[in-house]
């Protein structure tokens, strides 16, 4: 059965669970410079420390074990190990010439995670590979010198050149749908749109697309000044199975968001926050138990369809997600849903 299809009749049927932070589980690994390295780039010229999606070539284990995890703690949709795996990003390494290689591997690594998981659990579950598509480290709608408000440290072709090697990798890897994640400028979302669009008409193919922004602060806007609902019909041309809100925030300061969300969108809706706010070292505080309530009063709401964890959320967090999901039906499509 066609993964669209399949997809949009377990979202009809249960609220689906997606993994947690990548990021914070690979820091808790407490990796230093050698370990980035490995044999292959032991004598690359700058520091590697840091480039986390470097991992899918030089430590492939732990990408998947992490992967398992979240498996195993009720995770039915895991992301690539990805965020930052396309050209622009990797420059800061200048490591621009191994980005098809790191999202082929990305994807068969969560494609061989899953096939072991089921090997281990002999659980039944339907289990989806989610390639990861982060917002870039270069923005196209602002200017990152505030003498000159019109100049812009990257053009859209490049941005949407990057995004389509990218989104080559991951197809070609063998994920089952791809996720456009943590957008805070909408311009560079659309270079990814127009990216993936441009991917299927040449394999003439066509792979669900889930869509997550960021609602940066109090205000209810993205970085780059939408309000949601702007944000929501600037990508709805996509015609995303999903559309939802991630990072930045906690669950406790996303709820206004997510009902508004919740009414507004025609599509399934998402929703993975950060385990709260970050501490004054940099750490997240809230228990997978809190998350998991918190998340659980939108769902008793009738506002999610798919829900995981951003920041700071581990493989705890996604247990206690999990089970306190069982006890709620899915957010119904509206009658005005896309088609």
């Amino acid at each position: 059965m066609e993964t669209a299809t399949r997809l949009k009749q377990l979202l009809a049927q249960q609220i689906l669970i997606l993994d947690g932070a990548m990021g914070t589980m690979i820091q808790r690994s407490n990796l230093q410079e050698a370990a980035f390295r490995a044999e292959r780039f032991r004598d690359w010229p700058l520091d590697l420390k840091g480039n986390n999606d470097l991992l899918c070539l030089s430590r492939p284990q732990l990408i998947k074990e992490i992967h398992k995890q979240y498996l195993h703690a009720g995770a039915q949709i895991i992301e690539t190990n990805t965020f930052n795996a396309q050209a622009v990003s990797l420059a800061d390494y200048e490591m621009q010439a191994l980005a098809y290689e790191i999202n082929v591997a990305a994807a068969t690594i969560a494609r061989e995670a899953i096939s072991e998981f089921r090997n281990e659990s002999k659980e039944p579950k339907e289990c989806f590979v989610a390639g990861a598509i982060g917002p870039m480290n270069k923005t196209l709608s602002l200017s990152p010198d505030v003498n000159q408000p019109g100049y812009r440290a990257v053009s859209f072709d490049t941005v949407a050149t990057a995004y389509l090697e990218q989104v080559r990798g991951l197809v070609d890897g063998g994920v089952d749908l791809l996720i456009i994640e943590t957008i805070f400028d909408t311009l560079n979302a659309k270079a990814a749109i127009f990216a993936i669009e441009q991917l299927f008409r040449e394999r003439s193919l066509r792979l669900p697309v889930m869509i997550s922004g960021t609602i940066t602060d109090a205000s209810g806007r993205t970085l780059s000044g939408q309000v949601l609902e702007a944000f929501l019909i600037s990508v709805l041309h996509a015609e995303p199975i999903s559309i939802g809100l991630n990072c930045a925030l906690g669950a406790r300061q996303m709820r206004t968001h997510m009902e508004e969300l919740a009414t507004l969108a025609p599509c399934f809706v998402s929703c993975y926050p950060n385990a709260g706010l970050p501490n004054a070292m940099g750490e997240y505080d809230e228990s997978p138990e809190e998350t998991a309530a918190i998340l659980g009063d939108f769902a008793a709401k009738g506002w999610l369809n798919i829900v995981g964890g951003c920041c700071g959320t581990t493989p705890g967090h996604i247990s206690a997600i999990a089970q306190e999901m069982k006890k709620h039906a899915p957010r119904p499509l509206p009658e005005f849903a896309l088609t």
